[in-house]
């Protein structure tokens, strides 16, 4: 299997569910984020590293119950108010500056509930972990989550990535792989309370 961070975004207040999607939990007790780290690690991503922002003490509090392991990176983004830009932004950074060098890292979001770890190993085994390389999920001719991103795109997506807009901006300009997904799940995210009951 390639080798891949993951880098899960679950900085957001989620004003419109009415609490931050990182503390939500699912109808049998599990937290989006203790399943969103699972499936980057069972999909085969080397290790996970997760942004963090609103109420991040809760997060990471809850994050620590469910996956004690040292090796998981927590990064808190400070302007997470901004949007998914400021998360993407503080995640690349991090993983900019560690060792061992990272080539890619594969981006999702915590709030993709029937997104599972076969979409993350069939975008990982069809794109590969060059540092080149960009492509992302595509659901039934929808673009979603996750997005690998190569090391050699980063800099440009840093210096685009502004608001909720992520690396959209620099994925217009430079187009990626598509891996078809609408098979394994319909990649829709979840912003209210009525979509949970979906």
């Amino acid at each position: 299997m390639p080798a891949a961070t993951g880098l899960l975004l679950a900085a957001g207040a989620g004003r419109r569910m009415g609490t931050p999607k990182a503390l939500l939990r699912d109808d049998a007790g599990v937290s989006f984020l203790a399943r969103s780290v699972d499936v980057l690690v069972q999909g085969g991503c080397v290790d996970v590293v997760v942004v963090l922002g609103a109420q991040a003490a809760d997060a990471k509090a809850l994050l620590t119950q469910s996956h004690p392991d040292p090796s998981l990176r927590v990064v808190v983004a400070e302007d997470w108010a901004e949007g998914m830009g400021a998360s993407l932004r503080a995640g690349l950074a991090e993983l900019a500056g560690a060792a061992p060098v990272t080539t890619c890292a594969l981006v999702s979001l915590v709030d993709l509930p029937d997104v599972g770890p076969a979409v993350v190993r069939r975008v990982l085994a069809r794109l590969g972990s060059r540092p080149d390389v960009l492509g992302r999920a595509w659901y039934d001719g929808v673009p979603g989550h996750p997005t690998l991103l190569g090391r050699d795109h980063w800099t440009g997506i840093v210096d685009t990535a502004r608001g909720d807009r992520g690396a959209r901006d620099y994925l217009a300009e430079h187009p990626p792989v598509l891996v078809e997904c609408g098979d394994l799940a319909t990649g829709r995210d979840v912003d209210t309370a009525d979509d949970l009951r979906l």
